[in-house]
């Protein structure tokens, strides 16, 4: 059976990090809250560091070609 990857918009991506930079909770209960896991929320956060508000391009949902690709 094909694993079937998830995608998130910009917005949930950044309001995901924003709570775990300021809940007070450590990353990986913020991420269990959210359902993602805390590997997501690392990768985004370094993301925002690196990108700023370039970061996360896109809408979040795959295009009918890029889902035919994959």
């Amino acid at each position: 059976m094909q694993k079937v990857q998830k995608t998130y918009t910009p917005e949930f991506k950044r309001e995901a990090v924003r709570l775990a930079q300021t809940s007070g909770k450590p990353i990986a209960q913020v991420a269990r809250e959210l359902g993602i896991s805390d590997t997501s929320i690392h990768q985004w956060r370094k993301e925002l560091a690196e990108h700023g508000s370039q970061a996360f391009p896109g809408s979040g949902h795959q295009t009918d070609q890029e889902e035919e690709v994959r």
